[in-house]
Parts: structure tokens; sequence; C-alpha cells
């Protein structure tokens, strides 16, 4: 998992970010933001969190493959690369990720449609941040992550995320 603190979230290179965050920052947050959101939903906070932990993990194999990549490559599904990353692990280990994994692709669970709200809001969260630091052509990921949220804190989260500056907690 060290890995993933030195690969970088890549599509942010396309609006000119020198060094992006890495994917496990990226991924801390949507495990904050899982939680909080499957608190307001209804779902399992600690589930969720979990499975926005593991979400991205399958990029220390294939690394950060941007959304505009995507449909020039084949690439193993995310349930087949954490069978191969968990292969060495104890059973009950290897079980438990896998199982995170399968349960987020397949998003039928309140938890897996908090995590993937929380993966699409944290994308929108970045771009703002982006944006404020001057940074300028991010609003197609805002706009598309924003669109792809279904939960109601979900969109509410977002709604607050575009309307309030990400250093306004400094004004307190």
């Amino acid at each position: 998992m060290g890995v993933l603190k030195r690969l970088r979230r890549s599509g942010w290179w396309h609006v000119g970010v020198r060094d992006p965050e890495s994917v496990a920052e990226h991924s801390l947050r949507v495990a904050q933001l899982a939680a909080l959101i499957a608190a307001e939903e209804g779902g399992d906070p600690a589930r969720a969190a979990y499975l926005g932990l593991w979400h991205d993990s399958q990029e220390t194999r294939i690394g950060d493959i941007p959304h505009s990549a995507r449909p020039y490559v084949d690439a193993a599904s995310n349930e087949r690369i954490t069978e191969d990353q968990t292969a060495v692990l104890p059973d009950n280990a290897a079980k438990s990720i896998r199982e995170a994994v399968i349960e987020y692709e397949a998003v039928e669970t309140i938890e897996a449609r908090c995590a993937k709200d929380a993966d699409r809001l944290e994308c929108l969260m970045q771009a703002v941040e982006y944006g404020e630091a001057g940074y300028k052509r991010v609003d197609g990921w805002i706009e598309s992550s924003r669109a792809r949220i279904q939960t109601l804190f979900g969109r509410r989260l977002a709604e607050a995320a575009l309307h309030t500056s990400p250093l306004a907690w400094r004004d307190r």
C-alpha cells in the first residue's frame, strides 16, 4: 500500500497540476467522506469508510489511469487485481479485502453507494481546491463528479463545497 503514497492522481496533469495529490491522499479523504455520508444516509459509517480505503488499491498494479485513457486501455477488473494482490495474505485478511472490493464495485449496498459518492465528492472537492489555487479548466471534473452523486447528503456536501472556500474554517 506504500506505493499509493507515491502514486499521483494523473488526471490533474491535464490541467497543469505539477504535483497532484497521491492516490493514498485521495483514498483517505474518500474514506472520511464515505463515513460521513453513511452516517447521514442510514448506513454503517465504518463499513463505508473501509470500502473507501480499498476502492483504488488496485492502482498499485495498474497505475492511475485517467478517464480520458480508459477507452483505449484494457485492464483487468478491480476484483481480479485484488485477488492477485491479496493472494499471499492470511485467509481472513484476504477475504475481508476481496469482499470490500466486490461490494464497492457492485454498488448494491448503501455503504457502497456512500463510498462511490465519496469518491465522486472527493474529486469535486479536489477540483475546487485546485481551482482556488489558480488552476484553470477544472470545471469538467466538478460537473462530471457532481452529476454522478446519488445520495442526498452527498449532494448537500457537493453544494457546500461549491459555495464555501476550502479555507473558510480559518475565519471562525
